[in-house]
């Protein structure tokens, strides 16, 4: 009968402490918020009240304003780490009481754009510590100057909103980045920024001459006043690791009234494993008004499984000059004058989205992404041809897993002919090619998650041999958590040698280890794959 009594006292006291507990949590994170809330309030300018602006999981707003942004679903889950408060800040000191309060209150703070950062880093956290988000897209002002080929371009707007305004202005005018319009160009341009024009101008950091950026004491720098070494540190090796970047100058380019574009498709059964060997063979070596991609996916032909090459195609120049090229430096992909459209450049970045010809360019300006899924990207750098026989076993590994994509953008031009010490960025002279791995699914849930993520795994280790090694380099705008987590504890340094390493090689990441000390010594601005500091 004791027996008994004890444990239905026990039986009693366990929910009660589970309610006490949460009642406790659900207090200090209620009370952390409120003098968070407060502290903003207090230190934004009063001319520009903050109020307005913010948002807590109380606001009925919240969770609209969380998913506007978020363009990766695998971060849309119900156990996805969400923030204590979205500030959508339309003004700098909205930002600037930002750093200031997160500092006083010792909370962990994110910065998004656009939201396609592909691990979800600047909207969720796994740091174990309270954290917010400074959201910018309210901040996407465009000033274009064709008099001197400039502009200056906030960091909430996105790629489509920065062609269209060029292409307002001037139909010779362009600005190399990539081609999804819905991109923001905060995390886009400081993480490097590559797209059709890269083998003719080069990366988008190579063509940023200014920029404003809030540091740690929440002061608005220019280059003149932040210095030469911070400014080469957040165009290429991300803004995030050094401050909150509000805008950037960039240089505008030149291209033609006239370019021409194609799409053309091809099958295992039409030799596709020749034309992938030829293509790797010459696609960094060809002139550089081409921008010529490979895009291999598996499809289903009548219940089985082939592999299809896709070949979207950037020509600055006309038609006949295209297909003569091509005929002489790439016969084997068979291009003729009827697969070839001539366009204005600014229709060429809708051409390259899928939209169909004739869409009115104004619909770059649209901010909603044409097709939200979960997916997990990686990448890779190729350095050497992969044999006709090897792309022949990447083909068979393909069609051995689900929903594989392997999209190979050419290096070459004048992408080898900048120094990998230019910017953070070194993947420059030697590269054939990077490689996305992209796969997406339908399924919601962890478990489709889990085997999705398996397979690109799967994928990227068959890859080894036949790429980039000691390191294996990767893509900082492909962010990967796959490499290595910063837990920002005793092991800090060295995780971030693993991915510091293969984002940045080792020359250019002891830079930004020293850059990242002298401005943020206190490592204030971080999330998992930050820079640390040179003593973390």
């Amino acid at each position: 009968m004791a027996i008994t009594s004890s444990f239905n006292i026990q039986i009693f006291i366990f929910p009660l402490l589970v309610v006490l507990l949460c009642t406790q949590s659900s207090e200090t994170s209620t009370s952390i918020t409120d003098r968070f809330t407060q502290c903003l309030n207090n230190q934004a300018d009063p001319g520009f009240p903050i109020s307005g602006q913010l948002y807590t999981p109380h606001n009925s707003s919240f969770p609209s304003v969380l998913q506007a942004y978020i363009r990766n679903l695998r971060f849309n889950e119900s156990t996805t780490p969400k923030p204590i408060v979205i500030i959508t800040a339309l003004h700098p000191s909205h930002i600037q009481a930002a750093v200031v309060c997160a500092k006083t209150h010792r909370l962990l703070m994110k910065t998004r754009s656009g939201g396609h950062d592909y691990e979800g880093l600047s909207y969720i956290s796994y740091l174990n510590q309270p954290f917010f988000v400074v959201d910018t897209f309210n901040l996407r002002s465009i000033r274009v100057n064709i008099e001197d080929e400039t502009a200056w371009v906030q960091t909430g707007a996105t790629l489509g909103e920065v062609y269209y305004r060029i292409a307002e202005k001037s139909n010779m005018h362009a600005f190399p980045a990539g081609i999804c319009p819905t991109v923001g160009v905060g995390g886009h341009f400081s993480g490097g920024g590559y797209g059709n024009l890269m083998r003719k101008y080069g990366l988008s950091v190579d063509n940023i001459v200014d920029a404003q950026l809030i540091n740690v004491n929440g002061k608005l720098l220019n280059r003149k006043s932040m210095g030469e070494d911070l400014f080469w540190a957040i165009t290429g090796g991300g803004g995030v690791s050094f401050g909150v970047v509000l805008a950037f100058k960039i240089k505008l380019v030149r291209v033609p009234p006239v370019v021409t574009v194609f799409n053309i498709q091809r099958t295992s059964e039409q030799n596709l494993s020749t034309i992938a060997d030829r293509w790797i063979q010459v696609a960094n070596k060809l002139d550089n008004d081409l921008f010529l991609r490979m895009i291999l996916q598996v499809i289903n032909t009548n219940g089985e499984k082939t592999i299809g090459g896709i070949f979207p195609t950037l020509y600055l120049g006309n038609s006949t000059a295209l297909v003569t090229l091509l005929n002489k430096d790439f016969p084997e992909l068979g291009v003729q004058i009827s697969d070839c459209i001539e366009m204005r450049w600014i229709e060429s970045v809708l051409f390259y989205t899928n939209f169909p010809i004739g869409t009115p360019t104004t619909a770059l300006l649209s901010r909603t992404a044409q097709g939200i899924n979960p997916f997990k990207v990686k990448s890779d750098y190729v350095k050497n041809p992969i044999s006709k026989e090897g792309f022949k076993y990447i083909f068979e590994k393909m069609k051995e897993l689900e929903n594989q994509m392997l999209i190979f953008n050419p290096y070459g031009g004048t992408m080898s002919e900048i120094s990998e010490f230019a910017k953070p960025f070194p993947h420059r002279s030697g590269n054939i090619a990077k490689i996305q791995y992209y796969v997406t699914w339908d399924e919601l849930g962890v478990e489709a998650a889990d085997r999705y993520l398996n397979f690109t795994r799967m994928m990227y280790d068959y890859m080894t041999p036949f790429v980039s090694m000691n390191p294996r380099e990767a893509f900082l705008n492909y962010r990967d958590l796959d490499i290595g987590v910063n837990n920002h504890g005793k092991n800090a340094y060295v995780e971030g040698m693993v991915y510091g390493h293969k984002y940045f090689k080792e020359t250019n990441y002891k830079r930004l280890m020293m850059v990242k000390r002298r401005v943020d010594p206190t490592n204030f601005f971080r999330n998992e794959q930050s820079i640390p500091t040179l003593s973390s």
